[in-house]
């Protein structure tokens, strides 16, 4: 059954050669891979009557070139709060490295060194949702996973830290709304291939 409240779709960008290998991609602007392309571009039928009464995209070329290959380049605003967790000292490094120099390491509670915090990264969350809210229609979302993981857990009213619990894969389609009314939300869909 079709939900009566607005529902925020969010489209975690397509492949890209670090999102491949596992490396950590905050600022870095790193492009899609030619299967990252090909994915966005089959978002295209994947997003057809998706309701949307705007379109963001964080500011990464990964996540507007997604948008742009699944149709929706033309409507896209750019919101700088939707850019990917900041991992400063971590940026382009794999889990597995950072482990060898920290050993029990956690993004999620750990932070990164000169770079963000759950807490800095549920802060812009919180930014997003208050648009959302304030908006109270229908939105499409390109984003990254990290962010868009943390999204997921402020909009359940769960601390950033909880972001850990949801996993998104590249070029996935996931759904956030309420059940009866605005004072519920849930996810509705998630992480959909």
């Amino acid at each position: 059954m079709a939900s009566a409240h607005p529902e925020i779709t969010l489209v975690r960008h397509g492949e890209t050669e670090w999102s491949l290998t596992g490396q950590h991609t905050g600022r870095s602007d790193i492009p899609l891979t030619a299967k990252g392309e090909e994915a966005a571009r089959g978002l295209a039928a994947r997003l057809q009557g998706v309701p949307a009464s705007a379109v963001w995209s964080s500011p990464s070329q990964r996540a507007r070139n997604t948008c742009s290959l699944a149709g929706f380049g033309a409507n896209a605003v750019i919101k700088d709060d939707l850019a990917e967790w900041d991992y400063g000292a971590y940026e382009g490094i794999t889990t597995k490295e950072i482990l060898k120099t920290r050993p029990g390491w956690q993004l999620f509670r750990d932070g990164c060194p000169n770079g963000e915090t759950a807490a800095d990264t549920g802060t812009r969350a919180g930014r997003i949702i208050a648009e959302l809210r304030a908006l109270n229609a229908p939105v499409l979302i390109f984003s990254s996973s990290h962010f868009l993981r943390v999204l997921a857990a402020r909009w359940l009213g769960l601390p950033p830290e909880d972001g850990s619990k949801f996993v998104l894969d590249t070029a996935s389609i996931s759904v956030l709304g309420y059940e009866h009314d605005l004072t519920e939300p849930v996810i509705r869909r998630w992480n959909g291939r």
